[in-house]
């Protein structure tokens, strides 16, 4: 496909009206064509309009053709094949085995949300038949679905090109909710935004769905973010991205005449911790785990929302071979090239300033990369009473650094489970023997954190049915929430319910004759449309 350097408005590239920007190659700090152009804040409403005149339309699709157009959508993104991962590539400085791999995570989401539309269960179909000899009140034919909220306005990530961008994560579950997207392109990866956008809009024109469906638009970060969630017709927000951008787009959608709801994932140091039975094994095993930890530290040179940014290990002989094996394994680390110069720049500060706080060491540090922005890997060090009393060793270094806090009792591990703020992970190295202990410590991590991981590491997020991505704030702005996973699709919903309507009148969800074949809740006992419909077959 050819790139434009423009927006994609209900299908068709529109010029901004701004200023330009280009897409910049990490590795080498280079310009990569073509211009992009800017919207002003006056063009920004021709989406929005565009996204509210599609919404009747699209919100009502039938679940086959719904189903069949996200499916297109993943088809069309399959297709674009080298010239997708050689663009996002140079955009990010990301290595293509990283890039191919969240393509596939990218497409996977489509189609999984395609299946969940065709089964149907997230329309929570409910019904409570009339009861009208009940005594001594009758009850009414009361029937409830849940049905979109309206536009969603979503921005891209700039750590995920692909799974957390154009067609990711929170534009796959709005659209699959019914809902169409005004998506806000990251100004780091334009080209790569561009090529997804194209590959949806093809998807919106094959199956003859109204342009509105999904526009895809370029603008000033601040700007153009603030206008376009203070807009009326925008009815939810999905973000991924710093704290401070996070908090400012959720004051905005406060403060509106009609406040809305922001999903935003935002700051997360994904705690570790190390109980004492999983350091009884040999030095090799320790070395194993070392590695496992610094590998996730520094893969995609840290820039991952499930980084682990923090490890509790023992005090003592066991707790000093792991600080040494750490130390050893981050020294065999060259850094890698970092998404952008300002990531860069703001990992350096991070970490100057964490290894200049009081009682904080350095366990061990890597090299330099061989390219631009690819600080050296760092690992810092200190004591659990520092990290309860000191909140500045709290602060998330988005990149690859982390602290190794060493801890003597299972009291201080509570403790500082609690003075933490909300997670998106954490993760539990263990034994049999460390069972109890667990056990006490699990209470404290459920109110912190949306995922609790044993003997794995949190990076590489399943995407599936069960999975949770979110937790209590600051990691995302709304702890009831997932951003991956079918769960997901819930937040971009709300329930009706319709009380004595007549047949003729009611949506097709929601007759008795239960056109589209979906499971539903009748009077509390849950009905089977699969079985249902094999025993009317062989009846």
């Amino acid at each position: 496909m050819t790139l434009t350097g423009h927006s994609l408005i209900a299908g068709r590239p529109v010029p901004g009206d701004g200023k330009t920007t280009f897409g910049v190659n990490p590795a080498s700090n280079e310009r990569l064509e073509p211009e992009y152009t800017l919207l002003t804040e006056e063009q920004l409403t021709t989406a929005t309009s565009a996204a509210a005149a599609a919404f009747e339309s699209f919100s009502t699709l039938d679940p086959a053709t719904h189903a069949g157009f996200l499916d297109a959508i993943a088809d069309n993104i399959d297709a674009l094949g080298d010239e997708l991962i050689i663009r996002a590539g140079l955009e990010t400085g990301l290595p293509a085995a990283r890039l191919q791999g969240e393509r596939a995570r990218t497409t996977g989401q489509l189609r999984l949300f395609a299946n969940v539309v065709r089964q149907g269960d997230f329309r929570g179909v409910r019904i409570d038949p009339a009861l009208p000899d009940r005594s001594p009140v009758a009850r009414a034919d009361i029937r409830q679905r849940q049905i979109p909220l309206g536009p969603v306005a979503v921005f891209g990530a700039s750590n995920f090109p692909l799974a957390f961008s154009t067609a990711g994560g929170d534009t796959a579950s709005a659209l699959a909710a019914g809902c169409p997207v005004v998506f806000k392109a990251h100004n780091a990866h334009p080209g790569t935004g561009e090529l997804v956008g194209q590959a949806i809009a093809k998807a919106v024109r094959d199956f003859g769905l109204h342009p509105g469906v999904f526009s895809l638009v370029y603008g000033p970060g601040a700007s153009i973010g603030q206008a376009l969630v203070a807009d009326p017709t925008i009815k939810a927000v999905g973000f991924t991205g710093s704290q401070s951008a996070g908090i400012a787009l959720m004051r905005t959608a406060a403060a509106r005449p009609e406040p809305i709801p922001v999903y935003a994932e935002m700051s997360s140091l994904n705690p570790v911790f190390v109980f004492h039975g999983a350091l009884t094994g040999s030095a090799e095993q320790i070395d194993s785990l070392a590695q496992q930890y610094v590998a996730a530290v520094t893969g995609s040179s840290g820039q991952l929302c499930t980084s682990p940014g923090l490890l509790f290990a023992p005090a003592g002989e066991a707790g000093d071979k792991l600080a040494a094996a750490v130390g050893r394994a981050v020294s065999a680390c060259a850094g890698q090239t970092m998404l952008t110069a300002g990531i860069a720049g703001s990992w350096n500060d991070g970490a100057e300033a964490l290894g200049s706080a009081e009682n904080v060491t350095v366990v061990g540090r890597g090299s330099a990369g061989a390219t631009e922005n690819a600080p050296a890997p760092t690992i810092f060090g200190t004591g659990i009473a520092d990290f309860i009393s000191n909140h500045l060793l709290h602060a998330e270094i988005f990149g690859a650094a982390s602290l190794v806090i060493r801890y003597s009792t299972t009291e201080e591990l509570i403790e500082a489970a609690r003075c933490m703020e909300g997670q998106l992970t954490s993760s539990l190295q263990l034994t049999e023997e460390d069972y109890p202990t667990a056990a006490r410590l699990l209470p404290a991590l459920e109110q912190k954190v949306g995922r609790i991981i044993v003997n794995g590491w949190p990076t590489g997020v399943e995407v599936g049915h069960a999975m949770v991505h979110g937790g209590p704030f600051p990691a995302t702005s709304d702890t009831r929430t997932t951003s991956v996973g079918t769960l997901a699709i819930n937040r971009f919903l709300r329930p009706v319910a319709y009380q004595n309507l007549p047949q003729e009148l009611l949506p097709v969800a929601l007759q008795d004759d239960n056109p589209w074949r979906l499971n539903r809740r009748m009077d509390g006992i849950v009905e089977d449309a699969a079985a249902q419909q094999k025993a009317e077959a062989n009846a």
